[in-house]
C-alpha cells in the first residue's frame, strides 16, 4: 500500500528591506548629517571668532558682517537638503535690505541681522547631533536594520524640528515685515504710473491744445496790427474759435483733476462722489453707502478710485442691463461691493485691470475678491481697513 504523497511546503521568500522610498531619503540625511555638520561647525567657529577677535581693528566688523552673510546661505543650503530629502517647506527669511545706500548701513544691517545669528547657531550645535545620527544610523543598517525605519524616522522627526525651529522666519514679525516691503514696492510703482499718466495727459491734451491757442491767438494778433478792413470778419472767426479751444482745454483740465482727486469727494464725501460716478455709467446703478462717518482721506480716495475703475469694467466689458454699488462698515473694515448682472468671466488673474486693482487694496492691508461665474452674475468684494478722521 502506498504512502500518500505529502504535500511540499511552500519556499518562504528571501529576506529583503522592506525600507519604502522616504525611509531611504531619511536615512541619507541621516548619513549626510556628519560632513554637512562638520562643514558647517568649521565655518562658524572660524568666521565667527575671527570676526570677533578683529572687531577691535577695521577689517573685524566686516569680516563678521561677511561671515553672517555666509550663514545665511548656507541655511538656504540646508534647507533645500531638508526639503528634498526630509519633505520640510519652510519659508525662505526676507532678504537683507539696508535702509539706505552706503557701506554703514550695510554694516549695521548685517551685525543685528536676526536670520545669520539664528542659522550661526543651528550650525554650531548640530556638530554633536550629526556624530550621533551617523553612527546611530550606520551601526543601525548593519545590525538593527529590521528595527531602522523606526530609528530613522525618529532622529529625523528631530532634525525636522531644528529646521523649522532655526532656519525658518522666526515669527510673524518677520514676514510682516517682508510683506510690507512689497507692499513698499506697489506703492512706488503705483505712484509713478499714476504720475507718468498725468503727464501723458497733460502733454497730449491740455497742453497740446492751448500751444494751437497761442498759435492762433498769434495769427489774430498779427492780422489786427495789419489794419485792414476785410480782416476783421476773419479775426472775430478766429477769435471764437479760440474761445472754444479754450472752454474744451478747462474741460479737458477739469478732467484731468478729478482723475487726480475729485472735488465732490472732498466737499460731500463717498455717498455724492460714487453718485456722479454711477451717473455717468452707461448702466443704471444703485448706489447705497451706509457708513457711520467719513473714513481717513487715503482710505476715502481708494474707496473711491476702486469704485469708479470697476463702473467703469462694468461700462465696458459685462453686458449687464443694471448695476449696484454697496458700500458699509464691519468693525474696523470698510467694506465695498460692486454687482452686475452682466456675462461674468472676470478673473483678476495675469495682467487684467483687476490684479492691478487687487495689488493696490493688498499695498494698504486691503481684500479683493472677484466672484464671476460665466454667464455671471458678477460679485466684486473689495476690504479696507477702516481709520478715522
Amino acid at each position: 500500500m502506498s504512502q500518500p504523497e505529502i504535500p511540499a511546503t511552500p519556499s518562504l521568500p528571501p529576506p529583503r528591506f522592506a525600507y519604502d522610498a522616504v525611509t531611504w531619503k531619511e536615512i541619507a540625511f541621516l548619513l549626510a548629517n556628519l560632513p554637512v555638520d562638520i562643514l558647517g561647525f568649521v565655518y562658524v567657529v572660524v568666521t565667527l571668532s575671527v570676526g570677533l577677535g578683529l572687531s577691535v581693528t577695521v577689517v573685524g566688523l566686516p569680516l563678521l558682517a561677511l561671515g553672517l552673510a555666509g550663514c545665511r546661505l548656507l541655511g538656504g543650503l540646508e534647507r533645500a537638503r531638508a526639503r528634498g530629502l526630509l519633505g520640510v517647506v519652510v519659508e525662505e527669511p526676507r532678504r537683507l535690505r539696508p535702509g539706505t545706500l552706503g557701506f554703514l548701513p550695510w554694516l549695521w544691517t548685517s551685525l543685528k541681522d536676526p536670520v545669520g545669528w539664528r542659522h550661526a547657531l543651528y550650525f554650531f550645535m548640530r556638530l554633536p547631533w550629526g556624530i550621533a545620527t551617523f553612527v546611530i544610523s550606520l551601526v543601525s543598517l548593519f545590525v538593527a536594520w529590521p528595527v531602522l525605519p523606526f530609528i530613522s524616522r525618529g532622529l529625523a522627526n528631530a532634525d525636522r524640528a531644528m529646521v523649522r525651529g532655526l532656519l525658518q522666519p522666526s515669527d510673524e514679525l518677520e514676514q510682516r515685515i517682508a510683506e510690507l516691503e512689497s507692499d513698499r514696492g506697489t506703492v512706488v510703482d503705483t505712484a509713478a504710473a499714476d504720475l507718468r499718466r498725468i503727464e501723458r495727459d497733460l502733454h497730449d491734451g491740455a497742453q497740446a491744445r492751448l500751444v494751437a491757442l497761442a498759435m492762433d491767438l498769434g495769427l489774430a494778433k498779427e492780422k489786427l496790427l495789419e489794419g485792414r478792413a476785410d480782416n476783421e470778419a476773419e479775426v472775430a472767426k478766429m477769435v471764437d474759435e479760440a474761445h472754444g479751444e479754450v472752454k474744451l482745454a478747462l474741460q479737458e483740465l477739469r478732467d484731468l483733476a478729478r482723475g487726480i482727486h475729485p472735488a465732490v469727494l472732498t466737499d460731500r464725501g463717498l455717498d455724492a462722489a460714487l453718485s456722479s460716478v454711477a451717473a455717468r455709467c452707461t448702466v443704471p446703478v444703485a448706489v447705497t453707502v451706509d457708513l457711520p462717518g467719513r473714513p481717513a482721506p487715503a482710505i476715502e480716495g481708494i474707496a473711491y478710485f476702486t469704485v469708479s475703475e470697476l463702473l467703469q469694467n462694468v461700462s465696458k466689458h459685462s453686458g449687464a442691463r443694471t448695476a449696484g454699488v454697496e458700500l458699509w462698515r464691519s468693525d474696523d473694515r470698510l467694506m465695498i461691493q460692486v454687482r452686475d448682472d452682466g456675462q461674468g468671466g472676470a478673473s483678476a488673474d495675469g495682467g487684467s485691470g483687476l490684479a492691478g486693482l487687487a495689488e493696490r487694496l493688498g499695498s494698504v492691508d486691503g481684500l479683493f475678491v472677484v466672484d464671476s461665474p460665466a454667464g455671471g452674475p458678477t460679485a466684486i468684494t473689495a476690504e479696507l481697513p477702516w481709520r478715522g478722521r
